[in-house]
């Protein structure tokens, strides 16, 4: 189930990603749409690589878990910014980033931590 939501979250990220881009590129051009299309074109791919992996070791489904979560608060936060002109909650582009960053702080600790040579049963 967790590998089917990474995918899923990685596929809505990275669609979102392409939206903002196309927004700031053929409409006016906003700090926001181009920070959306910025963060979400980064961690979408993130987000599928981690989910192709199949999340066998609790530490990639915690990045995974950390990077979505942060990302679509992160990216929805701005996108109500743009269009509704508030924020979506007090905190949230903040929260959100500290989840996205705690998410690569996980696939650090996977890095140093987990064997990629050795086979799993």
């Amino acid at each position: 189930m967790a590998v089917r939501a990474t995918l899923m979250v990685g596929g809505l990220v990275g669609g979102a990603g392409v939206m903002a881009a196309a927004g700031a590129s053929h409409g006016e051009e906003t700090r926001n749409l181009a920070a959306i299309s910025a963060v979400c074109l980064a961690h979408g791919p993130t987000l599928l690589a981690l989910g192709l992996s199949g999340l066998r070791h609790r530490i990639l489904a915690v990045a995974a878990g950390l990077i979505g979560a942060g990302t679509v608060i992160f990216a929805g936060d701005l996108m109500v910014r743009e269009w509704l002109g508030h924020g979506a909650f007090p905190l949230a582009a903040p929260l959100g980033g500290i989840a996205m960053i705690g998410g690569w702080a996980a696939l650090m600790v996977a890095g140093a931590t987990i064997n990629p040579l050795k086979k799993l049963n």
